[in-house]
């Protein structure tokens, strides 16, 4: 049975073997909030049944941003009535060639069932998710992870949901990330945090303010290794060999921070 744990005062992480992918749930008074929806729609009716053993409350959900293993369970929680909150850009990717394209890469996943559903409550820079007495804060700090990454901010809890902003149960992922802008989106998000912040990764283990910091300091030195090895003109095999994450990661990495400073 699928359980979800929580970490602060209405505040339950539900942590999905498959893919370490996070999901999450805010209680408030009159209304609960869904932090993405998983890969399947068999994980999404895991999720919906833990969330209904904690809370009988109306739901709304946001994604964090548009990859397939943090939104491919919106249908299951449309069909109820659920608002679905998303940024702008992040809506538009959530079509049917993204579940084939996740149907080639991961053929050992059930997509069997999938409707690729957007977001219906479009945010552009902020927007706020009223659940009585308590609100949840949607902010997008900039490009980073994807063109669209969107933080919920619980401020009484002190606990921000990150996505793919920051990861634990691995190192960043870059295939369609913004390497030289992601430093600056998570630094813009450390100005929420205390000492005492709880940060949700989009897979991992739940983190803290030094962990962020530091996952921070990794991007940016990776950000200028970017930008140095284009103004020496050095293969993006070699600069990823110095990156700080393992070079068949960063190497993605490099060849869009190339482009990325050399388009016209």
């Amino acid at each position: 049975m699928t359980h979800l744990r929580e970490i602060a005062a209405g505040v339950h992480v539900l942590r999905q073997p498959v893919l370490d992918v996070n999901a999450t749930l805010v209680v408030g008074g009159e209304a609960a909030l869904v932090v993405d929806t998983l890969s399947t729609v068999g994980q999404a009716q895991e999720l919906l049944a833990a969330v209904r053993r904690v809370t009988p409350l109306p739901l709304a959900v946001v994604n964090t941003h548009h990859h397939f293993d943090h939104v491919f369970g919106n249908a299951v929680f449309a069909a109820g009535g659920a608002p679905i909150w998303g940024h702008e850009e992040a809506a538009a990717l959530i079509v049917p060639a993204l579940r084939d394209r996740a149907a080639a890469e991961w053929p050992d996943l059930d997509f069997e069932g999938v409707i690729p559903t957007p977001p219906d409550r479009l945010v552009r820079t902020v927007a706020t998710a009223e659940l009585g007495d308590r609100v949840v804060q949607l902010r997008h700090f900039g490009r980073g992870h994807s063109i669209g990454d969107l933080v919920a901010v619980v401020p009484d809890a002190d606990v921000i949901v990150a996505g793919d902003l920051v990861e634990q149960g691995g190192p960043p992922q870059f295939e369609d990330a913004y390497p030289l802008e992601w430093p600056d989106t998570v630094a813009a998000l450390m100005t929420l945090l205390s000492p005492q912040s709880q940060v949700v990764p989009g897979h991992g283990a739940v983190v803290d303010a030094r962990f962020v910091a530091s996952q921070h300091a990794q991007l940016a030195a990776l950000a200028w290794l970017i930008r140095e090895g284009d103004q020496d003109g050095a293969p993006a095999e070699r600069v990823a060999e110095k990156s700080p994450f393992p070079s068949d990661i960063s190497l993605p990495a490099v060849r869009r921070g190339y482009r990325q400073l050399n388009s016209i």
